[in-house]
């Protein structure tokens, strides 16, 4: 009978202290704007609310689900009776079709959690010369800067094409400098009149490139032979082997990388001390291991390979150095070993550490 007793004083309390607490009421949680032209730019809705409790209403936090919707509401407390709103605008820029976002309400309410949730359909706008060409060298438009090979092996030759738009008065004969021995680059046609449109051709030889990974070329167009370096293409690939074809006897023994870690951290460190760090790697399958490449992700990494060939069971050092001389706070870099190993040919390891200022004081 105590046990029961308690029981119902914790739960006339519980409700006591519930009915104290403010109550949101919105009008509605939901808002569909239907359809809506891109064109036309943001759109609103205020969501309107009352706080129904019997003390002060405040809303800590609002957060939308994504940032093309932005929150406003009201932060000042709202007293018991009152009313309160939030404005919610949605950015249709650069998002055709259909789209159903959430805001989240946080408050000191009875229900401290609170979803609404905006939908609708956005009609995209018309596309200009300059959306389709974004790009401007001198009286020359590119669709973009780059252009990506992504994945090739290493014998492959692959071409593509970047179109490009003349919207200036004169005829344009575009000069491509800088241009690698790997890489074939011309203008169809050679010489573009004014509002013509046209395609720069770029051949890529793998093989001729002698590379491994991720690899880029920094190609420069001009309409002379100085060298312009704000006219330029970054022309890219990702070199690796092709084992699609291997039967299932080649793959069992095929070599295998192992690594004792992938991750090491230095700690804190003065900013005038050299550290380094061995990675030891394994080759855990049957045929030869070959370390293809081995590429730190900025100069300040030092990295080199011990052996580059290991047979069955044998083992090799990458030895890694950080200089942190000129640099301060949380320091991460990646160190990218490339191999034949047919399940993992790309392995990426990585070294961290925190790098003090003079005085001993590190910067997180």
């Amino acid at each position: 009978m105590r046990r029961v007793l308690s029981l119902l004083s914790f739960l006339l309390l519980a409700v006591a202290v519930s009915a104290q607490k403010p109550v949101i009421d919105f009008e509605t949680e939901t808002h569909d704007f239907g359809e809506i032209q891109e064109k036309d730019g943001p759109v609103t809705f205020i969501f309107k609310y009352k706080n129904s409790g019997k003390t002060p209403l405040v809303l800590n936090n609002v957060q939308a689900s994504c940032g093309c919707t932005t929150p406003e509401w009201t932060r000042t407390p709202i007293k018991p009776g009152a009313d309160g709103s939030i404005k919610v605008t949605f950015d249709p820029a650069n998002r055709p079709g259909t789209f159903n976002k959430t805001i989240t309400v946080q408050s000191n309410a009875d229900k401290s959690t609170k979803t609404l949730r905006i939908s609708g359909k956005v009609l995209q706008r018309p596309k200009t010369l300059e959306d389709e060409y974004p790009v401007l060298y001198d009286g020359l438009r590119l669709e973009n800067s780059a252009l990506s090979f992504t994945k090739m092996s290493p014998e492959q030759t692959k071409e593509l094409e970047l179109k490009v738009v003349n919207v200036s008065d004169a005829a344009l004969t575009p000069k491509f400098l800088n241009v690698p021995s790997h890489l074939t680059v011309v203008s169809v046609p050679a010489t573009i009149k004014p509002n013509e449109k046209a395609v720069i051709r770029v051949t890529y030889d793998a093989k001729k490139k002698n590379d491994w990974g991720f690899v880029s070329d920094q190609v420069y167009i001009n309409f002379s032979d100085q060298k312009k370096y704000s006219n330029r293409v970054s022309i890219s690939a990702t070199i690796e082997e092709d084992f699609s074809n291997m039967s299932e006897k080649d793959l069992k023994n095929a070599p295998v990388f192992a690594v004792d870690s992938k991750t090491y951290d230095f700690g804190t460190i003065p900013p005038t001390e050299r550290v380094s760090h061995d990675f030891v790697v394994t080759n855990e399958g049957k045929d030869k291991l070959i370390i293809r490449k081995v590429k730190a992700s900025c100069g300040c990494t030092a990295v080199t390979p011990e052996k580059t060939v290991l047979e069955k069971g044998e083992t090799t050092k990458i030895h890694v150095v950080f200089d942190p001389r000129g640099k301060s706070g949380r320091q991460n870099k990646t160190i990218t070993v490339t191999t034949n190993d047919p399940k993992q040919s790309s392995v990426l390891l990585r070294i961290s550490s925190n790098v003090s200022v003079p005085g001993g004081d590190v910067v997180k």
